[in-house]
C-alpha cells in the first residue's frame, strides 16, 4: 500500500478486478503515519489516499488467530536469525491467518516465511 501512495493516482490502478483486497490494521496505521509527518500538497494527497483505502478495502483485525501467527513467525525469525521489521511480521501474520497472499514491492521483507504466501508487485 505504501508503495501504491508512492506510485499510482488512483487505488483502482493498483489492483485487479478480481483480487480480494484487504489491509493489515497495520498497514493503516503506516499510511497514517505518513500523512501526519507529510505537509502542504504532499499531506493533502496522501491523506486523499488514505481515505480512499478506508472506503473501499476491508481492514482486517489484529486478533487472536493472527497474534498465534505472529507468535510462531516471531520464533521462527529468531530461530533463523533473520529478524524481520515488526510491522512485516504483523503484515505476514495477518495474511497468514486469514489465507490471504502478501502483495509487496519488497520481496525480501516476506521471504521465507513459513505459511506465507508472497507475490511481488513490480
Amino acid at each position: 500500500m505504501i508503495d501504491a501512495e508512492r506510485s499510482v493516482t488512483d487505488l483502482d490502478d493498483a489492483f485487479a478486478d478480481d483480487d480480494e483486497v484487504a489491509i493489515a490494521a497495520i498497514t493503516a496505521a503506516e499510511l497514517r503515519v505518513g500523512v501526519h509527518l507529510s505537509s502542504g500538497k504532499k499531506r493533502a494527497s496522501r491523506l486523499a489516499f488514505l481515505q480512499d483505502v478506508l472506503a473501499v478495502i476491508p481492514l482486517l483485525d489484529y486478533d487472536r488467530a493472527v497474534a498465534e501467527a505472529h507468535a510462531e513467525l516471531l520464533v521462527h525469525v529468531r530461530r533463523e536469525g533473520r529478524p524481520r521489521g515488526a510491522h512485516d511480521l504483523i503484515i505476514a501474520a495477518t495474511a497468514r491467518a486469514t489465507a490471504r497472499m502478501v502483495v509487496s514491492a519488497d520481496d525480501t521483507a516476506f521471504t521465507n516465511l513459513p505459511g506465507v504466501q508472497v507475490r511481488t508487485h513490480r
